[in-house]
């Protein structure tokens, strides 16, 4: 029989040292940023390892609440799961999670040596990755990203309130964003232009569109953001070509300087990337453009959900949080709609900032 949390009672373990393997995605790596928090507030000597990619690893390094970053390059084939098994072999953890229901996360869990290593119970975890662990969380329902990661609080025993992200900027940070700022002489609005799947993305000639009224009719100054893939670039040019108003460009900015800028904004417009997820959770009102992916997994979590454009389900649909992706949907938003969202933020959330990153 499994190892997992019976009948509502909690896992005991020690959590002097712990490790977290959540490899992938950055919006994933935003919402595992309350449990490390959460964590560190049950035992605040604790030392916490976070094994992730290298893209990831750039937001999370110099979080107050880890204290060691071990990256695996996925980039390096086998090598990068030696490399990894090496920097384990010498540590002692009191307890694992694996945040992430897959194999090669999963691999990465095992190699660690800990008596309690926690992963997803069998309906959800990938693969045979519940092999890997020793506990499981119970079976539940599809949820939010968030929600899901807390039940591995829960199993613990460990109050996930109040919510609290710490993603910056940090002390250190705030010098460079006022930089940033200094000669620019209107709120800003980013606009997320990329997406890691072209079925999340959004037409660049509406992207265009949106950016000269956010100069011509709110006074506002849209700024291009994200990496600098093939694809965004292209984006780029598209926008550049076809807006009368030029958007200013901050692609690739990089992820720490990019929570800066987002910070600093007026409000920002995005569909399902990690930028959105950086964006709520730094309380920033956030047009959330949803058309692919499911919003009540994906979405924004708890904050802005009045400037939600759910694109993704048909009218007065009751679709659960299960439901998979659905393709071609993106192109169901309107510029209209877009406007609308940003008229609807300037009212509700003028200039709004969020100085603790603390959910309502």
């Amino acid at each position: 029989m499994e190892p997992r949390v019976p009948d509502g009672r909690m896992i005991e373990a020690r959590l002097d040292r712990v490790c977290i393997v959540l490899l992938t995605a950055v919006g994933d790596a935003v919402h595992a940023m309350p449990v490390v928090t959460a964590l560190k507030r049950r035992n605040p000597l604790m030392h916490l390892t976070w094994v992730l990619q290298p893209g990831p690893a750039t937001l999370v390094r110099g979080h107050p609440g880890v204290d060691e970053i071990i990256e695996f390059d996925r980039k390096r084939g086998v090598r990068a799961f030696m490399d990894v098994r090496r920097e384990l072999a010498g540590r002692e953890f009191d307890l694992v999670l694996l945040l992430q229901p897959y194999l090669k996360a999963a691999v990465i869990a095992g190699f660690a040596n800990a008596p309690v290593k926690l992963g997803f119970d069998r309906a959800r975890a990938r693969d045979l990755s519940w092999a890997f662990t020793t506990h499981r969380i119970p079976p539940h329902e599809p949820q939010h990203t968030q929600d899901t990661y807390f039940e591995f609080l829960g199993a613990l025993g460990i109050p996930h309130e109040p919510v609290v992200w710490d993603i910056g900027p940090w002390d250190e940070e705030r010098a460079r964003q006022r930089e940033f700022f200094a000669t620019i002489d209107r709120p800003i609005v980013p606009l997320v232009i990329g997406t890691s799947k072209p079925e999340k993305d959004w037409a660049s000639e509406r992207w265009a569109a949106v950016a000269d009224e956010l100069h011509a009719t709110f006074g506002l100054q849209p700024m291009l953001v994200g990496g600098r893939s093939e694809r965004e670039l292209a984006a780029e040019a598209a926008i550049m070509a076809k807006a009368a108003h030029k958007p200013l460009s901050a692609l690739g900015s990089g992820l720490r300087p990019l929570v800066g800028i987002l910070d600093g904004a007026a409000l920002a417009i995005s569909p399902d990337t990690g930028p959105l997820h950086m964006s709520v959770a730094l309380g920033t009102p956030t047009v959330s453009l949803m058309g692919y992916t499911n919003p009540k997994r994906f979405g924004p979590w708890r904050r802005f959900h009045d400037l939600l454009i759910d694109a993704y389900g048909d009218p007065s649909e009751d679709y659960p949080a299960s439901a998979p992706h659905r393709p071609g949907r993106m192109d169901r938003i309107s510029v209209d709609d877009v406007l609308e969202k940003v008229a609807l933020a300037l009212e509700r959330y003028p200039r709004s900032r969020s100085s603790g990153h603390d959910a309502p």
